[in-house]
């Protein structure tokens, strides 16, 4: 399997984020592609097109989360920047999201 998926996880309630809405863009900003969460706070492919190697942004837009849980929160955008350097490999980037942290890291 190739490409880019995501787990936002409410590290909080320890539940998933159900329902948060994440940007693929390019290094330029480009959007390339857009998605929500499913129940399990997962975005199984979130790129429509095959990623080339390059930089690449995924933007969770948690303001707007937090908003609609009556979550206050600090962070109202995170926007996580990585390489893909093979194409031919799958990439996952998770989240640990809480109103005033968040911690991510190159999962597998």
């Amino acid at each position: 399997m190739t490409g880019l998926s995501t787990h936002v996880l409410d590290a909080v309630s320890g539940s998933p984020a159900t329902g948060l809405a994440v940007t693929l863009q390019d290094a330029s900003g480009t959007v390339l592609s857009e998605g929500t969460t499913d129940a399990d706070g997962r975005i199984s492919q979130v790129n429509t097109t095959p990623l080339i190697a390059g930089i690449y942004h995924l933007v969770f837009d948690t303001g707007s989360w937090f908003s609609d849980n009556d979550i206050k929160a600090f962070y109202p955008e995170i926007d996580i920047c990585f390489e893909v350097d093979d194409p031919d490999r799958h990439y996952h980037v998770p989240v640990l999201l809480s109103p005033f942290s968040y911690s991510t890291y190159r999962g597998s």
